[in-house]
């Protein structure tokens, strides 16, 4: 099975230099220029000359197509877009969770566990309240609730951009704190609970 897995591996290769066994190709230049049909071995013998590799890009084609490149710097430049393209899929998102300043009970808990889903995710969470008519007068009560989230997030989650009014509403970014961060950040919380426990006792 390891060797099918590897000959499979393998094949997805291109040939190059002396893997070429076709007698002729279509040579594409160094800088992308089409140079005509040429015989593998005097191909071969340009490529040798200026220090490059030929790689058959197109085994299928009639006849084949053969490029003269640096196959090493290729591959590297390959690798580098690779991992690149991986980091922009991984890259953290920010989430938004909206808020009334009256909300209830049931409808915080249900939102909070939203937000805590999106920070496990690994996302940062934009909180916004949103504020109607005469409840303009009274920011105290958004401030509250993005407070008290906060306080409940606190093992999780660190306050990335304060509260602040934009408009009718009021924001607050909080952003996934890593992984031993959060434990430790926990453990020394549990502890200060206890102490105020042993204090109260």
């Amino acid at each position: 099975m390891q060797g099918r897995k590897v000959s499979a591996i393998a094949a997805q290769e291109p040939r190059l230099n002396e893997q070429i066994t076709v007698r002729e190709c279509r040579l594409i230049g160094f800088d992308g220029t089409q140079l005509g049909i040429y015989p593998v071995a005097q191909a071969q013998r340009v490529a040798d000359d200026q220090g490059l590799d030929l790689v058959e890009i197109a085994p299928n084609a009639e006849p084949p197509v053969c490029r003269i490149m640096d196959y090493g710097k290729f591959k590297y430049d390959q690798a580098i877009k690779a991992k690149q393209a991986r980091k922009n899929q991984s890259k953290i998102e920010t989430k938004e969770m909206k808020f009334r300043p009256k909300i209830d009970v049931g409808d915080y808990t249900t939102k909070k566990k939203h937000v805590l889903r999106f920070l496990s995710a690994g996302n940062k969470v934009k909180i916004t309240i949103m504020f109607r008519g005469r409840e303009m007068a009274h920011p105290e009560q958004g401030l509250t609730i993005l407070e008290r989230l906060a306080d409940d997030l606190k093992d999780i989650a660190v306050i990335e951009s304060q509260p602040k009014m934009e408009g009718r509403n009021m924001h607050m970014l909080i952003a996934p704190l890593p992984a031993s961060m959060a434990a430790k950040k926990k453990k020394a919380n549990d502890k200060k609970d206890e102490g105020k426990d042993e204090g109260n006792a």
